[in-house]
Order: C-alpha cells, then sequence, then structure tokens
C-alpha cells in the first residue's frame, strides 16, 4: 500500500504563485501515472494535470494551461505541481493521485487507486 504525502499550499494573492509537491512513501515515480486533482466547496473533484510513469507525457485540463505545470525529480522521488498567475477560482483541496495501471489520458476520480491527503490552496482576489 502506498502512501502519497504531500506538502506545499497556501493563501495566495491572485497573480501569485505555489507549488505543491507529492512523493509515494514505499515506491518511486516510475511506478505509477501520477497527477493532481482539485475539489472546491460544493463542487466535485476535478481532474488539473498529470504525468506519465517515465515522466515523457503531460496532460492538463484547459483551466489550468498555460498556467500550471506537473514535473518530476526522481533523485527526490517527487511530482510537483506549480503553480502560477493564481485565480481565485483555483481555490480549492488539491489531491495528489497515483494510478500503477492506468495513463495521463484515463486518469479519473473513479480511477484513481491512491490519493495524496489533500492541502488548501485560497487564492484570493
Amino acid at each position: 500500500q502506498v502512501q502519497l504525502v504531500q506538502s506545499g499550499g497556501g493563501l495566495v494573492q491572485a497573480g501569485g504563485s505555489l507549488r505543491l509537491s507529492c512523493s509515494p512513501s514505499g515506491r518511486t515515480v516510475w511506478d505509477y501515472t501520477m497527477g493532481w486533482f482539485r475539489q472546491a466547496p460544493g463542487k466535485e473533484r476535478e481532474f488539473v494535470t498529470a504525468i506519465s510513469w517515465n515522466g515523457i507525457s503531460t496532460t492538463y485540463a484547459d483551466s489550468v494551461k498555460g498556467r500550471f505545470t506537473i514535473s518530476r525529480d526522481t533523485a527526490k522521488n517527487t511530482v510537483y505541481l506549480q503553480m502560477n498567475s493564481l485565480k481565485p477560482e483555483d481555490t480549492a483541496v488539491y489531491y495528489c493521485a497515483a494510478d500503477p495501471s492506468g495513463t495521463i489520458a484515463t486518469m479519473a476520480p473513479q480511477l484513481v487507486n491512491y490519493w495524496g491527503q489533500g492541502t488548501q490552496v485560497t487564492v484570493s482576489s
């Protein structure tokens, strides 16, 4: 059983930046397609971005393209979500996700095997 350990997040003004981190405890980033989802109050959990098990391919939700970047550092066994030009509508709890058998094209909340603990991102206007 893998545990995804998240860090980062917090409160930032609109236009600012934040970085989230996620490490799969006991396994490596090579073992999973990994990604980020978010859930705002009263809304369903939605896909944000994903990176393939080999780090070659990435995909983004239209709402974050050009502003968010997913990356990974295999030496640190960590996946990152760099969030720039943040908007109030980006406010949500962000969850790291890992799927050992899927692809970046199939990553969806109902198919994710493992979740991080979630971290709050609040963007003030």
